[in-house]
């Protein structure tokens, strides 16, 4: 009985994830007004009934995909700075700030992620429901980064010029600005990382200073 019960979980788990990778790609591709459940379905290779035991409507889904994505960035980062050893010191490139370049620079969105985050936005720029939802989740992203930030500079000796809600808040409105200008100039990969590091470099370089 209980690996049946495993087993329809993970079948469930499995059929929402293709949903919301078949969702991210059509909302990329078409917006949200334009993504109907149909098309949704059709990509992803499952019935309207699919759908709807997992989610009640395409705001849900487009908040459980915004949740996604924030997660992912919040996790890929938290790897990278294990992976730096921030605290056995990270020598030179602590000295202009670059580890916290070097730290964020791991989210590199796509454009396909940087085309659903717009389209999220917009959204919620339209509808005050779903705006007050997503707001609660950018704070809890927010939170990430400002603890993050906090660790880098604690550990590099270095001091924010500005309180580390603001400093992170900053930096990732920058980063943001700057995925979608990549993305409207087509460029990805390496060429997308360097105009992403130099720019936010230089933000970083304004609220963060040596001790």
């Amino acid at each position: 009985m209980a690996d049946q019960v495993r087993a329809t979980t993970r079948s469930r788990e499995n059929t929402r994830a293709r949903l919301l990778e078949a969702a991210a790609a059509v909302f990329a591709e078409v917006g949200l007004g334009e993504a109907s459940v149909e098309r949704i379905c059709e990509r992803a290779g499952f019935t309207r009934g699919a759908f709807y035991s997992n989610f009640a409507s395409k705001d849900e889904m487009f908040l459980e995909l915004a949740k996604a994505v924030a997660q992912e960035r919040v996790a890929a980062v938290r790897v990278r700075v294990a992976e730096m050893d921030i605290g056995a010191g990270l020598g030179a490139e602590a000295e202009n700030a670059a580890a916290i370049i070097r730290v964020l620079d791991v989210m590199d969105d796509d454009r396909v992620t940087t085309l659903l985050m717009h389209e999220i936005e917009i959204h919620a720029m339209r509808d005050p429901e779903f705006a007050a939802a997503y707001a609660a989740q950018l704070d809890d992203i927010v939170a990430e980064v400002v603890q993050l930030v906090e660790e880098i500079v604690e550990a590099e000796g270095l001091a924010l010029r500005l309180p580390a809600h603001e400093a992170a808040s900053i930096i990732l409105a920058v980063w943001s600005e700057v995925s979608r200008r990549v993305a409207i100039a087509g460029l990805e990969g390496d060429a997308a990382r360097e105009i992403r590091s130099v720019e936010v470099g230089r933000v970083v370089q304004l609220v963060v200073e040596r001790r």
